[in-house]
């Protein structure tokens, strides 16, 4: 077997249990954005333009007639700044992808090939391969999910009465779990949890988000030392 074709394919391996937690999310936004009068082919195009389920939830809570294009542009970039911080943080780890292809990297990049792959450069680099073969099923899958969604609209009924929304944030919970190294994770952790609750309940909107990446990036550099990074 090739190096490519493994690393693909280590890739694929890593991002499986995830594409179970994509198939009733986006079931779920494909119903929903119908019901605010979107068509199939609406819906999917937003999924694949957009390709953040979090900014795309917002955006259809906020959706009605006329569309306020501004704000619903202004909240999305609110919502994944946090897309900054996570490019930042891959970068030095993707010194072998040709720097040409970093916008693509760029943009298939999410909450969770970001964990796994972050977690996967603890220990191995990351090579194009295993990031198109962390990535494009997420993205293929997120597509199909949304579209089945839209075309069958309410025939569905409703993944989250049964607690299905909540698949995502419980896989990215396990994957972060990860990354454990005792006290200094846990303290990252609280601050980001707790800035992000006291500001959601003081504010409105998805500053929350923001916030609370913020909140754990500022006490990760204000506790690091060189004893820990080793």
């Amino acid at each position: 077997m090739s190096s490519w074709r493994r690393d693909f394919l280590a890739g694929v391996a890593e991002i499986a249990p995830v594409l179970v937690a994509v198939l009733p999310i986006g079931l779920l936004w494909g119903t929903l954005a119908t019901a605010k009068g979107l068509s199939p082919f609406e819906a999917i195009l937003m999924s694949a333009v957009v390709f953040a389920g979090s900014a795309q939830f917002v955006a259809l809570e906020m959706w009605r007639d006329p569309v306020p294009v501004l704000l619903l542009t202004f909240t999305a970039l609110i919502v994944n700044v946090r897309h900054v911080l996570m490019s930042a943080s891959l970068s030095r780890h993707i010194e072998g992808i040709p720097r040409v292809l970093h916008p693509l990297v760029a943009y298939l990049l999410v909450d969770e090939s970001w964990a796994l792959a972050e977690r996967r450069a603890l220990t191995t680099p990351i090579t194009l391969p295993f990031y198109l073969g962390l990535t494009l099923p997420l993205l293929f899958s997120w597509l199909i999910s949304t579209g089945l969604g839209a075309f069958l609209g309410r025939t569905l009924g409703d993944p989250s009465a049964i607690g299905l929304d909540f698949a995502f944030s419980a896989l990215f919970i396990a994957i972060l779990m990860g990354f454990w190294k005792g006290r200094s994770t846990a303290g990252v952790l609280a601050a980001s949890g707790a800035v992000a609750a006291g500001v959601h309940l003081l504010a409105d909107g998805p500053w929350y988000i923001v916030a609370g990446g913020l909140a754990g990036a500022a006490y990760a550099a204000a506790t690091w030392s060189p004893e820990e990074a080793a």
